[in-house]
C-alpha cells in the first residue's frame, strides 16, 4: 500500500486561501524522481511546492488524471474532502516508470498548480498496455480532513 505524504507548503497555501476544494479541479501527476531529489525540491520552501518542480512521467498513453470531488463539507467543526477513486489506465502503450503520485490543485494560477502531497509506492511501477492502477481515496475517512 502506498504511503501518503503531505507537503509542508500545502499548509501555508491552505491558510492563505489558495485552495477551494469544493470547486477547484484536483489532479494527479506521476514521477519517478524522489521529491527531495528534484532540482528545486517541492518538499522545501512553500514557493517550491508547485507542479513545475516535479519531474513528470510521460502521459501519452494514460487516461484522465482528473480527480472527481464527491463532497466537500464540515460537520461539527471538522472539514472532510471526499473524492471518488481514480482508475489510471494505460492504453495504446505503457506508462511509466513512476513511483510517486502527486496530488495537486489544477485551478489556481498564483501559484500555478500548487501541490498537496504525494503517494509513495515504495518502488517503481510501469503500467503495461491495458493495465490499471486504482488510487483509493477513502470515502470513509476522506481524502483529507481539517479539524
Amino acid at each position: 500500500m502506498a504511503t501518503f505524504n503531505k507537503l509542508n507548503g500545502f499548509v501555508e497555501h491552505l491558510a492563505e486561501g489558495v485552495h477551494v476544494f469544493g470547486t477547484h479541479q484536483l489532479a494527479v501527476a506521476l514521477s519517478n524522481t524522489a521529491p527531495g531529489s528534484e532540482g528545486t525540491p517541492p518538499t522545501g520552501a512553500t514557493t517550491a511546492c508547485v507542479l513545475a518542480n516535479v519531474t513528470q512521467a510521460t502521459y501519452t498513453n494514460l487516461s484522465s488524471r482528473n480527480v472527481t470531488t464527491a463532497s466537500s463539507a464540515q460537520t461539527s467543526g471538522t472539514y472532510k474532502l471526499v473524492c471518488d477513486d481514480l482508475v489510471l489506465t494505460a492504453s495504446g502503450g505503457s506508462v511509466g516508470p513512476f513511483r510517486y503520485v502527486y496530488l495537486y490543485n489544477d485551478t489556481p494560477t498564483s501559484p500555478a498548480d500548487p501541490l498537496i502531497g504525494y503517494l509513495d509506492y515504495g518502488s517503481s511501477i510501469t503500467l503495461g498496455d491495458g493495465e490499471t492502477l486504482t488510487l483509493d481515496f477513502s470515502a470513509a475517512s476522506g481524502l483529507l480532513t481539517v479539524a
